[in-house]
C-alpha cells in the first residue's frame, strides 16, 4: 500500500501522525486576578476579536469570552478577554 505514494506524501502523512496529537492538547494558565485554573482547549483560535471558550476550574465552567488582546510578558502569554457570562474583562497568563 505504502509503496505507491511518493516519498514527499509519506513523509508529510508521517508528519502529521507525530504534531496532531501533540497539538489536541488545552493551553493551560491561571487568571492574574483570581489566581484560579484556566484551559483553553484544543480547537479555539486564540486571535484578537475572537469568541472561544475557557474552562475555569474554580467555578468548574467553561465560559464564553471575546479576546481583546493578546501579548507576550516575561515567560508567559497574557491573554486578555471579555467575559459575556459575567461582565468581566479577566487576564488570563498562559503558560507558553
Amino acid at each position: 500500500m505504502c509503496s505507491n505514494l511518493p516519498l514527499s506524501r509519506l513523509a508529510g502523512l508521517t508528519l502529521g501522525l507525530i504534531v496532531m496529537p501533540a497539538l489536541s492538547h488545552a493551553w493551560s494558565g491561571m487568571d492574574a486576578d483570581s489566581g484560579a485554573g484556566v484551559e483553553i482547549e484544543a480547537g479555539n483560535l486564540v486571535r484578537t476579536g475572537r469568541d472561544i471558550e475557557v474552562y475555569d476550574s474554580d467555578s468548574g465552567d467553561y465560559r464564553n469570552v471575546t479576546v481583546e488582546s493578546i501579548r507576550r510578558s516575561g515567560g508567559s502569554v497574557e491573554v486578555e478577554v471579555y467575559d459575556h457570562d459575567s461582565g468581566d474583562i479577566r487576564t488570563l497568563e498562559m503558560s507558553p
